[in-house]
């Protein structure tokens, strides 16, 4: 190729790959948002029967196209210890294999499929006013978008075969299957999808641009470098969690080299795997992840109490550092940096109240004084950070500022009020309803029991949601915040309603439990509603807001 060749076959690579990890984000963020509720209530219930655990972590990385999304929702169960490290660590083993699954689908080539996904896609997003189907219109445009990045490789690619430079390195890393392994990891770290990854490098099998060892090398790395991407994303995750995605990294990435050694010394051909180089690549990359998934799922128990063993929760930090306050006394003569700081102050309080909801769940199945008392301190600090955020603000209002700055440090203030009222919901209600509870000897009802966990997570999701509306300040966002609060509204009624039916049959469990089952409904529905009014700041700007019930409601309510 000639040197403008090489330029631009370089710029089409990179743009069609560019198009490819956004469309594979664009349709896992579309179900994400529309189907969030029934992912994570659909994983939690399963995680009972480690068989039911990997099947469900197979349909859900195959609808969002991403083992890692599924590990991040499932490390969030294993830290609220509403799943245990071995039902987690099977459903992470099933998303790996849903993982490979979605790279399968993907190849396939289909003309029609391209423009009838676009144009079914783009017509439900802009005309569709329910929710859900906007966002059903997003995940069609992303998968159309896909099988557009992928022709766009196979035509990059063709020409590349005429180049002696570029056969000679691709020839090489044929040879040389560790470098190959090593470029696969990085490059699916790099670009935060392993299936954004295998189905380049399986495209460019396709093209006959790549050799079969190569990919295949690479394919395994891109393994690795997936199971990497869930580790670096939940380093400050409880340590529960950590086990669980530790044991799946050690297990894919682990396993992933191991099968690479035996291929380059033992196994001379791939034929076996299929009767195209495109086939065996992309076979070989299924056949691994079920493989592990036959082998560990049933030793999970196992697996998990040798993590246990080896991986020890890390020490308290040391007392005398102390809390460092976002609240820079010096930054109030320059209202926009002063604000600023106790924004960082709000973030820090919302993840505080999100913590607490997390741990409060586990104290009703299992009563413990040390996380009841940690509920507690966290519920003072909390109250600490909103009061020092109410004087600074108040000390940031006695200066001479402009309109727009005046109701920015309004809003603030009455952010920081709710939080700290969802807080002592959590720390006062919660925790004596669950204290009452485990003293009495009584035990909510299997049914019961499972309406209010999963109601805590909806609650808890609306909560991860608040958070974000604090640090994007999206409208959108905060519309569905608000959105939120009124299904929480609506199924709070409705369990109340399924509750009553209980007693009125005669349940003996419902009976002993029904004040503390109905209090904690309430009080979960009271800590939802401080928490959506974070949104309502924006969407007054916004206008929204007026064509709300929720403007008519006194903030005490639920």
């Amino acid at each position: 190729m000639q040197e403008p060749s090489v330029i631009m076959f370089f710029l089409h690579i990179a743009g069609a790959a560019a198009l490819l990890i956004w469309a594979v984000r664009l349709v896992r963020t579309g179900v994400e948002r529309a189907f969030a509720v029934q992912l994570r209530l659909w994983l939690r219930r399963s995680a009972k029967n480690r068989a039911l655990a990997a099947f469900t972590g197979t349909t859900s990385a195959m609808l969002l196209q991403s083992s890692t999304a599924v590990a991040i929702l499932v490390s969030n169960f294993v830290s609220a210890k509403t799943i245990g490290i071995a039902g987690g660590l099977a459903i992470l083993l099933g998303a790996d294999v849903g993982s490979a699954l979605v790279a399968q689908v993907l190849l396939v080539r289909a003309e029609f499929l391209v423009p009838l996904l676009l144009l079914a896609g783009t017509a439900m997003f802009l005309r569709a006013e329910e929710r859900k189907l906007r966002q059903t219109g997003r995940i069609l445009i992303g998968l159309g978008l896909i099988f557009v990045s992928l022709d766009m490789i196979r035509a990059a690619t063709a020409p590349m075969m005429d180049s002696d430079n570029v056969v000679h390195v691709l020839q090489y890393l044929g040879r040389d299957t560790l470098t190959a392994f090593a470029i696969g990891a990085i490059f699916a770290w790099l670009v935060h999808s392993s299936v954004a990854a295998v189905l380049l490098f399986v495209t460019l099998v396709m093209q006959g641009v790549m050799p079969v060892t190569a990919a295949a090398s690479m394919v395994l790395g891109a393994n690795l470098g997936g199971a990497m991407i869930a580790y670096a994303l939940t380093l400050s995750a409880s340590i529960n969690a950590r086990r669980m995605i530790v044991s799946n990294l050690v297990l894919r990435g682990g396993g992933a080299a191991l099968l690479l050694v035996c291929l380059t010394f033992f196994v001379s051909s791939l034929d076996w795997l299929g009767s195209t180089g495109m086939r065996q690549v992309i076979n070989l990359h299924l056949v691994f992840n079920l493989g592990l998934a036959l082998i560990a799922v049933p030793f999970a128990p196992l697996i998990a109490r040798i993590a246990e063993t080896l991986m020890t929760a890390p020490a308290d930090p040391v007392e005398g550092l102390g809390r460092i306050s976002a609240l820079d006394p010096t930054a109030l003569g320059t209202p926009e940096r002063a604000l600023s700081c106790a924004s960082r102050e709000l973030i820090r309080m919302g993840e505080t109240v999100e913590q607490m909801l997390r741990s409060v769940i586990s104290i009703y199945d299992k009563w413990d004084d040390t996380t009841a008392a940690a509920i507690q301190s966290q519920d003072k600090a909390v109250r600490r950070m909103h009061h020092e955020t109410k004087l600074y603000l108040a000390k940031l209002n006695r200066g001479a500022l402009e309109e727009e700055a005046s109701q920015r440090s309004m809003d603030l203030s009455t952010s920081a009020a709710n939080l700290e009222a969802a807080s002592d919901i959590i720390a006062r209600k919660m925790v004596g309803l669950a204290k009452h509870l485990n003293s009495g000897g009584v035990a909510f009802s299997t049914q019961g029991w499972e309406e209010i966990c999963d109601f805590h997570d909806r609650v808890l999701a609306n909560t991860q949601l608040a958070l974000d509306v604090i640090i994007t300040q999206n409208p959108e966002t905060a519309r569905e915040l608000v959105a939120a609060k009124e299904r929480v509204r609506a199924v709070e009624t409705l369990l109340q309603q399924q509750h009553l039916g209980r007693l009125q049959k005669g349940m003996v469990e419902s009976i002993e439990t029904s004040n503390i089952h109905q209090d904690t409904l309430r009080a979960l529905k009271q800590a939802n509603a401080f928490v959506a009014m974070i949104a309502h700041p924006i969407l007054s700007d916004t206008g929204d807001l007026l064509s709300s019930r929720l403007t008519d409601e006194p903030a005490t309510e639920g």
